[in-house]
């Protein structure tokens, strides 16, 4: 079989480079190789890389039983657990698919929204005028909060306070790129006691299970306390066979939410600060939109503001959390851009590259929110939550929570960045996240939005640059 060109460097190299320079490496590759090509890194064997609009197509559209997606992701195994549905194939994965679809659409997904701005305002009627943060740890304790009470349904207490504490624990274990080598290469993951990286892990983990374990024995045992959150309604879910989700299933799909739920909607939120205040135009327009809702608008009327929306499709296009799709592995020979794969190929979808083509996006590296203003883009040409059967089952979760603590926010302080120098994305375990989590300073509570307030007083305070 003749596999398409890729670069030549031993596979240990091309691992290192994945961990330490990404996006650098990704860029070489494709101004190289084009939109389909071969990489070979150590652990993972030869991962075809795709970046073709068409070819994307043809992967998303094709029968599904061509492919398994889930035994591709083992690298996840250790965060999520064997049973997530990110790790499952086949019908395993339809079952588990369709239990966990409900929560997160409809008039149960609205019901959250007044949740949402209520855990964003709490937090920032902490600040004062003068203080300075880091934008990513507020988007943490935000996203956290929000996931504690949509799918616990709490979010104070002992037991939040050590899921929040042991969390960040676990999750600042890979907040460097080198630290991020545990994550990838299996032979790091070693547990040589508390004060090593990979046992300090494990034991963060075990913290964590305790507190899951706790909470789904809890809503067990006392039915009548069952609520509208999340795990009350995965306990009362039921399979085609009338069976229930196992307490193994239920821990690993909190883990789940937990992960992808938490750190990848806190990144994104960071990353959409950053931007709105690098560019204050881009904020003041997110204002003057706002302005016009008048004052204590409606989460719902907020979701569906159209200038909101493109700016959280530009930040998750132009720096996307993920850099790949979830992997699609051949059971059988499949033919693909005038090429044969045979059955075992890895195919991976470069979310990053795809996002990057200048045919799709005119100087993709500038932000232009106006671009999704301007044209509809298909799924297979912007794709922040993967496709197919294995699109993220939350994405209109993470985008609705986008829009309303961004709304929240910039109604009720004016901000600045703390550099004038531009923030560039690092590996942060398995995701990019901004490096130095985007420093802020508050610099004043913005006096009450409504349509008759004047220009000046709409306009933002953040001359970032």
């Amino acid at each position: 079989m003749t596999l398409p060109d890729g670069p030549s460097t031993p596979p240990a190299v091309q691992m290192m480079q994945t961990i330490v320079r990404p996006l650098e490496t990704l860029e070489t590759n494709f101004q190289r190789y084009g939109d389909l090509y071969t990489a070979r890194i150590t652990g993972f064997g030869p991962v075809e890389v795709l970046s073709s609009p068409d070819g994307i197509e043809a992967l998303m559209t094709a029968p599904t039983h061509l492919f398994d997606s889930g035994r591709g992701n083992w690298i996840l195994t250790p965060f999520v657990g064997e049973t997530s549905l990110i790790l499952l194939d086949g019908k395993a994965h339809q079952r588990q698919r369709k239990l966990l679809m409900p929560p997160f659409h409809g008039d149960r997904l609205r019901a959250y929204g007044q949740d949402i701005c209520q855990i964003t305002q709490q937090v920032i009627d902490r600040w004062q005028p003068g203080q300075t943060f880091s934008a990513r740890e507020v988007t943490q304790a935000i996203s956290l909060q929000v996931i504690m009470r949509t799918v616990f349904g709490v979010d104070e207490g002992e037991q939040a306070e050590r899921l929040h504490h042991h969390l960040n624990l676990l999750l600042k274990l890979f907040d460097q790129p080198l630290n991020s080598s545990f994550v990838f290469i299996r032979a790091l993951q070693k547990d040589w006691g508390a004060l090593s990286p990979w046992g300090n892990f494990v034991r963060q983990r075990s913290q964590i299970d305790e507190i899951l374990y706790a909470q789904i024995r809890e809503r067990r045992d006392h039915p009548e306390r069952r609520g509208d959150d999340i795990l009350s309604l995965m306990l009362a879910a039921r399979d085609e066979a009338g069976e229930p989700m196992t307490d193994q299933e239920l821990r690993d799909e909190m883990m789940t939410l937990l992960f992808a739920g938490h750190e990848t909607t806190a990144t994104a939120l960071a990353w959409a600060l950053y931007w709105l205040h690098w560019l204050p135009e881009v904020g003041a327009k997110v204002l003057q939109e706002l302005a016009e809702l008048g004052p204590n608008p409606d989460p719902v009327a907020i979701s569906r503001l159209p200038y909101l929306n493109a700016v959280c499709q530009e930040t998750l296009r132009i720096y996307p959390v993920g850099l790949f799709a979830f992997s699609r592995i051949l059971n059988q020979s499949w033919s693909l851009m005038d090429y044969t794969f045979e059955p075992g190929t890895t195919i991976a979808v470069c979310i990053y590259l795809l996002h990057h083509r200048p045919d799709l996006y005119p100087n993709p590296k500038q932000f232009r929110p106006e671009r999704f203003l301007e044209r509809q883009f298909s799924p297979y040409e912007y794709f922040p939550f993967g496709g197919g059967n294995r699109r993220c089952i939350g994405a209109a979760f993470a985008l609705f929570e986008m829009k309303l603590v961004l709304a929240t926010i910039l109604s009720r302080w004016q901000l600045q960045l703390c550099s004038k120098q531009p923030i560039k994305p690092v590996r942060r375990g398995v995701t990019m996240a901004p490096a130095r989590g985007v420093p802020m300073q508050v610099v004043n509570q913005r006096a009450p939005i409504s349509s008759e307030g004047k220009a000046e007083d709409r306009a933002m305070v953040m001359d970032g640059r």
